[in-house]
Order: structure tokens, then sequence, then C-alpha cells
């Protein structure tokens, strides 16, 4: 056996056939046979089954689509099939790996080279061919496309914004600080300041965020703040030999760089 098999005990959901005097077709010079058409997905196809493929070794057992003019310009169907063959001393199944193959109006045929060996075939202590009678299978199942596609694309624009926020009476400040409105890059923004501090730096240090965006980290629809819990320690920040805070005043200084980045999406089916 050229693939590796698996043993099934259920036999296959779309097709059986069964070949009655199977040696005569050598006889009667008949190279390959197809099925009749069956339909899986809504498609029609059929089981084509060569008996001197190109390996005069093996039996070449193929999946083709029987109209593929049905399918719109540039359409493809992918499907997952298995090849069964069918074990008359054991009643079991023999079935190829599950493959996935797309047929398209340009390729609408695709299968096993080496399915079988004509020796293991031939041998009626195999099962397969006994009192000149032989069953193949299939079974295909159509991949339904419902994919979201996601195009991105990185502008090359920095674009670079910088402000000075005066807030004025900060030992007074019990609540977040929320400065005003401004825009960077066609977006509108915010500074929120925690004179408490917030997460990990919760009555430690001063907490500043930058809403909507940060320096060094992408925004994204579920984060739309960044910043540093741990900006500047309390003790520090209040002691007026730092500097930091003047006549109860405090100077916010922010520079920022826009990069844009743009997200398209396609739903293709």
């Amino acid at each position: 056996m050229a693939v590796n098999p698996a043993i099934d005990e259920a036999p296959p959901a779309h097709l059986l056939v069964k070949i009655e005097s199977f040696s005569l077709l050598g006889t009667c010079g008949i190279d390959e046979y197809e099925t009749r058409e069956f339909v899986a997905g809504d498609y029609k196809l059929t089981l084509i089954i060569y008996f001197n493929g190109n390996n005069c070794e093996y039996v070449y057992v193929s999946l083709a689509m029987a109209d593929t003019s049905s399918l719109p310009a540039n359409r493809e169907v992918n499907v997952v099939f298995n090849i069964f063959l069918y074990n008359q001393i054991s009643g079991n199944y023999l079935s190829s790996p599950g493959r996935t193959r797309c047929f398209l109006e340009t390729k609408s045929e695709w299968g096993i080279s080496k399915f079988i060996s004509k020796k293991i075939l031939s041998d009626p202590s195999n099962g397969y061919l006994v009192n000149d009678n032989i069953v193949f299978g299939a079974e295909v199942f159509v991949v339904k496309k419902d994919a979201i596609i996601e195009c991105v694309s990185l502008n090359n624009i920095n674009i670079h914004y910088k402000h000075d926020f005066k807030i004025s009476d900060f030992s007074k400040l019990n609540e977040r600080f929320f400065s005003e409105q401004f825009i960077a890059g066609g977006q509108k923004w915010k500074i929120i300041l925690d004179p408490k501090g917030s997460g990990t730096g919760t009555d430690i240090h001063v907490s500043i965020f930058l809403n909507h965006l940060a320096t060094s980290y992408w925004f994204s629809a579920s984060i739309n703040s960044w910043g540093w819990p741990t900006c500047i320690e309390l003790a520090t920040n209040n002691d007026p030999n730092k500097g930091f805070i003047f006549n109860d005043c405090c100077l916010l200084s922010i520079d920022i760089h826009v990069q844009l980045l743009q997200t398209q999406l396609i739903k293709k089916n």
C-alpha cells in the first residue's frame, strides 16, 4: 500500500460502487471506469478508477468534478475526500487519509496515483477481490469558506505632536485629572493623571496615561489607553525641593509621535 491507510467500520457517506467480474475489465481492454454522478455539498462529482494508471503496479483512483461550468469565474471549491476499498472478509473499509484539494474550472480532478498495489488487490486472501468482485467508495466534504481576511497597511507617516498642560491646585486633586481634548494625527486624545496613583502605583506613585495611544504601543479597539502607573514617586513629586511642584502647579509636557496603521476587513465567502 503506497498510502498510509486507515481502517473504518462505517461505510462511506456518499458513494459505493461494486464492480462484478472484475477480471473481465482487463480481458476487454477497459483501463478505467467512471462512476455515475453523486452529490456532495451541492456539487456533482464522479469517482474514476484507473486500473492501469501512471504506475502499472498500482491502481489509480481519482475524484472529479462532473460539471465545472456551474462554477463562477475564478471560483474555487475546497474539499476533503477519502477513497474507500471494502474488505469482504473483515467487513471493514480500507480508507485513504483525508486529503484537502482545491477544485477549479481549470483543475477538476484530483487523485491518488498509488492507491493500492495490484499485487495486494489481486490476492483473494487480503479480502479486497473476492469471487471476482470488488467494492470502491468515496466520502467527500466540501469546505465552507466564511473566512475573515484582514489587510493591514502601515502608512509611511510619522506625525509629531508636542504640548504643555498646566495643572493648578495640584494639592487639591483628589481624583483623576483629565486634560482638555487635543488632536494629533487626525485623532482625538486626552492625558489622564492620577495624583494618588493607580494599579501598581496606587498610593505610592503619580500615574500618567495617554488615552487612545501610547508612544511605544499599538492602539487597538480593545485598549484605548496606555501609560505609566509608576511614573514618579509621590514623595519625590511632592517634595518642593525637587522642583516638580511650584506654587501648587504642575507642568505636564507631552511629546507624541503618531504612526498611522490602517486595517481593512474583507469577508470572503
